[in-house]
C-alpha cells in the first residue's frame, strides 16, 4: 500500500505543483476553517452537502497547524469514501502518528510524510550533515521527528538504503 500512497503523492505534487498543505486544501476545493473551541482535538475533515471541510484547531502553533492541514488534506485525498460513509460525515484527529491508530491514520501519515518531505531533501540533509543524527535531521527538515520516521519508513519500503533508528511511534501531538 505504501507504494500506492507514494505514487498518489507524486501525482498530487505534479498536478498541483505544491508541498504546502494549505495550498493543497485550496486546490482540492476544501474550505479551511480554524476553530478555537477545541480542547484536545487537533482537527478534522468532513464532507457536508458535497463540500469538503478541513477544520484546524486555532490554538495550535503554526507548525502544528501545517501538520494538521496536511494530515486532513491526506484524508481528503485518500479517504473520501470513508468520510462520506462516516455517520457524522467526518474524520476527527485527537493525535497524529499513533501506532495504535487505524489504517486510515497510518495511510494519512504516510501520505503527509511523502508530501511534505522529498526523498532528495532527506538525502541532501544527510549528505550536508554527515555527523548529524535522527533528531538533527528532522530539525534540519523542519518536521517533527515522528513525521521524519514515517518518511524514512516510506523510503525503506520503496527499497531505498536509509536507516530508521526509531519506530513509527505516535502521540507527540496529543497535547494542545
Amino acid at each position: 500500500m505504501n507504494n500506492l500512497i507514494y505514487q498518489r503523492v507524486l501525482y498530487i505534487l505534479k498536478k498541483y505543483s505544491t508541498r504546502d498543505p494549505f495550498v493543497l486544501l485550496n486546490a482540492l476545493g476544501a474550505v479551511t476553517v480554524y476553530s478555537d473551541s477545541f480542547t484536545s482535538l487537533k482537527g478534522y475533515c468532513a464532507i457536508l452537502n458535497r463540500i469538503s471541510y478541513a477544520v484546524i484547531n486555532a490554538k495550535l502553533p503554526d507548525e502544528e497547524k501545517r501538520i494538521a492541514a496536511g494530515h486532513e488534506a491526506a484524508h481528503l485525498v485518500l479517504h473520501k469514501n470513508e468520510i462520506r460513509k462516516s455517520p457524522t460525515g467526518a474524520l476527527r484527529d485527537f493525535s497524529f502518528f499513533n501506532n495504535n491508530a487505524s489504517h486510515l491514520e497510518f495511510e494519512a501519515n504516510s501520505f503527509l510524510a511523502d508530501f511534505l518531505i522529498s526523498d532528495d531533501s532527506v538525502t541532501e540533509t544527510r549528505k550536508d550533515n554527515p555527523d548529524g543524527d535522527f533528531f538533527s535531521y528532522a530539525a534540519d527538515l523542519s518536521v517533527p521527528p515522528q513525521l521524519y520516521a514515517f518518511k524514512l519508513n516510506s523510503m525503506q519500503r520503496r527499497g531505498m538504503d536509509v536507516e530508521n533508528p526509531v519506530g513509527l511511534e505516535a502521540g507527540f501531538l496529543r497535547r494542545v
